[in-house]
Formats: C-alpha cells, structure tokens, sequence
C-alpha cells in the first residue's frame, strides 16, 4: 500500500490508479470492514486524525478530482464522506519535507521505468508538491515509512 504524501496530479496512470484503489483500501481498514492491513504503517497519520474517516475521505476526493481532470471516472460515491462535507472538516495532516523528498526520489524511479514521458514533464515541474491533504513541515523522513 503506498498513499501517496505527494500530489495526485504528480502521478503517471498507473499511479494514479493504484493510489485510488489504495486510499480506498485505506478507507475499508479504517472503518473497520476488511481484517487485512490493519497494522500497515501508511495509515498511522490518518489514525492520528480526530477523524480517520474524513481525512481519508479528503485524500480520496484528491485523487478522485485528479482523475476526473484526466478525463478518467472513478466513483466518488466509493468514498464515504461526501466531498461537501469533506471540505468543511478535514485537516491539513503533517508531513515532513525529508518524507516528501524520499517519495519524490521513489516516484521519479518508477517513472523513469514504467513511464519515460510522464518522468521527463515531472523531472522538469520544479520539484516536489503535497497533496491537498497534507502541509509540510521540517523533519526526516517519517517514523511509519518502510520504503527507505
């Protein structure tokens, strides 16, 4: 499971496809209907949240806003706060410039692989951007990350 900390609009489409069924397996754990996942360190900082279910929720509607700008159709009805309600009571959740970086490095690998075109216009937008989700703070890379 890999929930992205950096922009959907940063992803190629396999990406962005993968990050959708993620945060939606992401959403399944959290809400107490899959037994599967439940200790996976991704969702520590949505658990951290004083409503996990809402911050996944913003971060699904994200991805979803991503995919609809693509010309893509992911059902938002998936979701299960509504994007309404989602604006008014989500938070922005921390994450740290050096986790941001580590993910770029990770992000930019892939690319360079599966997708060279996507990898050239993303190499080239300046670096790094958070999802909407998330505001940036100094620090390492997080304690939960198993990718390092």
């Amino acid at each position: 499971m890999r929930l992205w900390s950096l922009h959907p609009s940063l992803l190629d489409r396999q990406g962005l496809t993968a990050c959708w069924r993620e945060g939606l397996l992401a959403q399944a754990v959290l809400a107490g209907r899959t037994r599967g996942y439940t200790q996976h360190p991704q969702l520590v900082r949505f658990r951290r949240q004083p409503d996990p279910l809402v911050a996944v929720a913003a971060y699904l509607h994200a991805v979803a806003d991503e995919a609809a700008a693509r010309g893509y159709r992911f059902d938002s009805t998936r979701v299960d706060v509504p994007n309404g309600e989602r604006t008014r009571t989500a938070p922005q959740v921390p994450v740290t410039d050096g986790q941001l970086a580590l993910e770029w490095r990770h992000l930019l690998g892939k690319l360079a692989v599966r997708s060279p075109e996507r990898y050239a216009v993303v190499e080239q937008s300046g670096g790094p951007v958070p999802h909407p989700l998330f505001v940036v703070v100094p620090g390492g890379v997080e304690e939960w990350e198993r990718a390092t």
